[in-house]
Order: C-alpha cells, then structure tokens, then sequence
C-alpha cells in the first residue's frame, strides 16, 4: 500500500533524478556554445537629443552594433563639450563625437579650457564624420554686397558662447574687427526664434546659421524673409583658415537652397570621433573599418554625413594624433 510519505519520497527522487539531466544538458551548452571573452559596452557622447550630433551617435552605434562582434554600442547625450570630453578621459565614456574647434581648445588649453586643471593630450582621432559649415546670412535690402560691406551694419552675434558666437568672433579676429566696427550687435539665441524674427523684422541685417545643409528651417528663412547667402571668399578668412587647423575651407553647391543660384564659399569646423588612447587598438580598427565599409549608408542618411573617406581623415589629423588602431587601418588601406 502506497503511503502518504512514500509517494513524496517517490516524488522527490523523480524531481532530482530530472533536475540532473536537465543540469547536464545546461552545462553541455555552456561548454558547445561559443562564448566571446571580449564581448562589452562601448559608450558614444554626443549632444542632445535632436541635435545632429545625436542622429550621427545613433547611426553609428547602430553600424558598431551590427557590423562589429562583441560590441554593443549605447550612445550617451552630455550635458556640454567640457563634461563629454572630461568623462571620456576619466573612462565614463569610450567615444565621443566633438567640434574639431573644441578639440584643438581642449588640446592646446585655450578658449574655455584654459583654465581647467586638466590634460586632454591623450585624446585621439579616429576619423572626421561631417563639416560644420558657417554660413552667413544677410537681408537683401541691406546693401552688403561683400564680407568688408558687413562692418557698420546690425548683426546678431548669438548667446555668448554659442557656436553662433564663438563664429562671429573668429570672423572679426580675422577681419580684424571689434563690435564697435558695428551699429549694433545682438546676442539672441535661437531659443523661440529670437534671432530670425529680429533678422525678418529687420531689426538685424545679418546673422550667421551653424549647421548641416539642407536645412528646411533656414529655406524657410530664405524665402519668407528676404535672406541671401554671403560668399565669404575673403583673404583674411583664407589666412585664418590656413593658419588655424580646426578651421576647413568648404563650399555649399550652387542650387543647395532655391534662392542660391551660385555656389557660396565659406569656411568651418569638422564633427570628430575621438577616443581616449586607453582604448584598445583592435577595437578601434574594427570601429574605423565598419564606418568605412558603410560610408554609403552614412551619405544616404543624411547628405552632410558623406564626408568620410581615407583620405580626408588623415588630412583631418593635422596636428592631432590618430589613435594607433585608425592609424594600423589607415596605413593598409
């Protein structure tokens, strides 16, 4: 007669006798299935979310994330240039998306890294993604016809320290001019459209605009308020560009906007991905070699985003440092 107690023995004894086979099957598959030892985050800064920055970030994590074995890529927005980069030296981040300005200011210890306690001559280049092209815009009925017509006139110098700011400012370091070589001088951001509805009022006679091109908002501009693209083709903006290796000659093509029926010669920075030397050389040749093997994935993204190639990237490492894996990549290819 089956008891109480000796169908729970019974029970017990079938439930461990299971739990061995199925242990023994789990410690096969550990065994069989192929573990990578090298397999971890990488972590990208950029800026904010919709900014392009943060579009770039999340195109090439994607391109890490599916090209590259045993990586995982997440991107981290930063709060600013100074914490992103100061966090990618402390290893809180592995890759980081920069202005070329801002990294030659935090190299070199100048502009708002003058006065940091901090070294930033590890930081290394591992390719350039997008120009940042400057663009300056003025009123048609403003009578500036060339770069030299601009003094005397009302322009808007952006937020201090803006990009729109730090702009204007190396185009008067070049001119060698002051704001008092200015009727007026603005400082609107363009938080709520402050600084294009006082350029459409008229209230100021030109602007510059820091970003990608096409741009649907500075079409919008263009067209509504009697906007035109000045050709800054000047000696003295050639000299600085010359003289200042975070600055790039670049050119926006003739028919980028509706208005624009010729090209406009300007100049500009370069969006970098850089790493802090710690990172490992294989690692950042197998990161150099997806974003070269998807370049044509990049320029379909967005037209701004074909600017990579070998070539171009090792011109970009004027007096920066590649990191050893872009380098090892760059040399065999």
């Amino acid at each position: 007669m089956l008891t109480k107690e000796s169908g729970l023995t019974i029970w017990v004894g079938l439930f461990l006798k299971r739990m061995r086979i199925i242990g023994l099957f789990l410690v096969v598959g550990i065994c069989v299935l192929p573990v990578s030892g090298h397999a971890y985050d990488i972590l990208l800064g950029t800026e904010a979310p919709g900014s392009f920055s943060y579009f770039t970030g999340r195109m090439i994590c994607r391109m890490i994330n599916t090209q590259v074995d045993g990586i995982n890529c997440r991107q981290i927005a930063a709060a600013d240039d100074i914490t992103s980069l100061t966090n990618l030296l402390g290893g809180s981040l592995d890759l980081n998306l920069v202005d070329s300005r801002t990294l030659f200011d935090a190299i070199n210890k100048t502009g708002n890294f003058e006065f940091l306690d901090i070294s930033y001559e590890n930081l290394r280049l591992l390719a350039p993604l997008y120009d940042i092209p400057i663009i300056l815009i003025v009123r048609n009925d403003a009578e500036i016809n060339s770069l030299d017509d601009l003094k005397g006139k009302r322009i808007n110098a952006g937020n201090p320290q803006s990009l729109e700011y730090l702009s204007v400012e190396a185009i008067l370091k070049a001119k060698n001019w002051s704001y008092k070589d200015f009727s007026l001088v603005g400082a609107l951001p363009p938080i709520k459209d402050q600084d294009t509805k006082a350029f459409c009022y008229g209230t100021m006679q030109a602007m510059v605009y820091v970003g990608q091109h096409p741009d649907f908002s500075l079409r919008r501009l263009l067209k509504t308020c009697h906007g035109e693209l000045m050709d800054m083709d000047d000696s003295n903006i050639n000299r600085m560009v010359n003289n200042q290796p975070e600055f790039w000659k670049m050119e926006l093509a003739a028919g980028s906007y509706p208005s624009q029926s010729e090209k406009v010669t300007t100049f500009g920075t370069r969006a970098m991905l850089v790493a802090s030397s710690d990172l490992d050389e294989e690692t950042v040749y197998k990161i150099v070699e997806a974003i070269d093997k998807n370049k044509k994935r990049l320029a379909s993204a967005h037209p701004a985003l074909a600017l990579f190639s070998v070539d171009t990237a090792k011109k970009s490492a004027d007096r920066i440092q590649l990191h050893s894996g872009a380098a090892s990549y760059f040399a065999e290819h």
